[in-house]
């Protein structure tokens, strides 16, 4: 255990944010310039949809995959390592995606910029919930939420300005090379240090499938963590489509995503907030839960309302969906520290992950109920799918994180 607790500003949580703040802007980028990148590469309108979907599935793919190998990783080598190595990547194929000229090349190049931002945000989370005094921990977390937010607004508002997506992917990927000095000067946890000198098996992702017990926690985070990425991946992403199905027409992907994060960055502050005036974890998730629903059915009933009503629903999504290093840090909290960023990590990434697998239930629901009425019913299951999840999950707000998993 380090002998002296570094502050909120400290190098470490500076660098989660920052990093937090550059995988925000890349995974987000694609939904702002999925559009006009897939356009200019020569694909109908149609395809312009049903491509899109597949890129984003196929991102999320590499992104579940990535979260298993780095969270392995970040506890058999260290939580530093797995920042190294997940920033590199996935700043490389961004660069690369600046590139691409035809659709085969976008889908390995946006897999493998999945594979590499799975690492960086559980990994960084893990590393200054160590760190920290356990009093602070809500706090940082909501100065990673908050900065990291700022990336999803930067990359709309930089693509109003500059207008070119393959200029957006270098800066991205710039972005994430100067990250990589400060990286440099941060220190690893001393909790995992002492964890790694003793005999004690280190990241064995098996584990989360040889206890009942241990198995239903990591699948109660995983859930809680749904609800965002159905508004993320799903309501807001394809804005325009619902738009179009709900009497308002000229609905922006981009700009949809804009007031989104604002709402989420007002949202991430707050739940950080909330949660440590409550000493709770699972109180400031519930409240939030209730927000996000009840913007959920504003999104649903409306019908040939004005664009700047359909982005301030959007704003509200956001607000309500602002939980997403909240329940990273619950997770993280949830573990001991030879498995925390194998569950903290992978876990981040499995909510991701299923993003596809809600696609793809939306796709089959779509042809039978209609494209509103699946999503809405889709919302439903989702939205109850994470109440049970959180009612179940024991509170962690304050929880002395020096264990092991047996």
């Amino acid at each position: 255990m380090n002998k002296k607790q570094p502050g909120l500003l400290s190098l470490a949580v500076l660098v989660a944010a920052l990093g937090f703040f550059v995988d925000v802007f890349d995974l987000l980028l694609f939904g702002v310039v999925r559009k006009p990148s897939l356009r200019e590469l020569g694909l109908s309108e149609a395809e312009i949809l049903t491509k899109g979907e597949l890129l984003i599935s196929i991102q999320m793919i590499g992104m579940m995959l990535g979260g298993i190998v780095w969270g392995i990783l970040g506890d058999k080598k260290g939580r530093l390592k797995v920042l190294f190595g997940s920033i590199l990547l996935y700043s490389l194929a961004n660069i690369s995606n600046g590139f691409v000229q035809t659709l085969p090349q976008y889908v390995i190049i946006r897999f493998i910029a999945g594979f590499g931002l799975a690492g960086e945000s559980g990994a960084g989370i893990t590393l200054t919930s160590e760190i920290l005094p356990k009093e602070k921990r809500g706090l940082a977390a909501t100065i990673i939420a908050a900065t990291g937010v700022l990336g999803g607004i930067t990359a709309a508002l930089l693509y109003k300005t500059i207008g070119d997506w393959r200029m957006l992917y270098f800066i991205g990927g710039g972005m994430g090379l100067v990250l990589l000095i400060l990286r440099i000067a941060v220190a690893e946890s001393g909790m995992y240090h002492s964890i790694k000198k003793s005999s004690v098996q280190l990241g064995n992702f098996l584990k989360f499938f040889t206890s009942r017990e241990r198995f239903y926690r990591y699948m109660k985070g995983i859930l809680i963590g749904l609800p965002v990425w159905y508004t993320i991946g799903m309501l807001v992403s394809f804005a325009d489509q619902f738009g179009n199905k709900m009497g308002v027409p000229n609905i922006k992907p981009g700009d949809a995503i804009l007031f989104q994060y604002i709402g989420l960055g007002l949202g991430d502050i707050s739940a950080g907030l909330l949660s440590n005036y409550l000493k709770s974890r699972k109180k400031a998730l519930f409240v939030f839960y209730c927000i996000t629903s009840f913007f959920m059915i504003l999104f649903f009933t409306q019908h040939n309302s004005s664009q700047e009503y359909f982005y301030f629903i959007c704003a509200g999504l956001g607000f309500g969906s602002g939980i997403s290093v909240l329940y990273i840090t619950t997770s993280a909290e949830q573990f001991g520290t030879n498995l925390r960023a194998s569950a903290s990590i992978s876990i981040t990434n499995m909510v991701r992950g299923f993003t596809p697998l809600l696609i793809l239930c939306f796709t089959q629901l779509r042809k039978i109920t209609g494209y509103l009425t699946g999503a809405w019913l889709l919302g439903i299951v989702v939205m109850l799918t994470g109440f049970a999840a959180l009612y179940f999950t024991k509170e962690s707000f304050g929880k002395d994180l020096d264990f092991v998993e047996e």
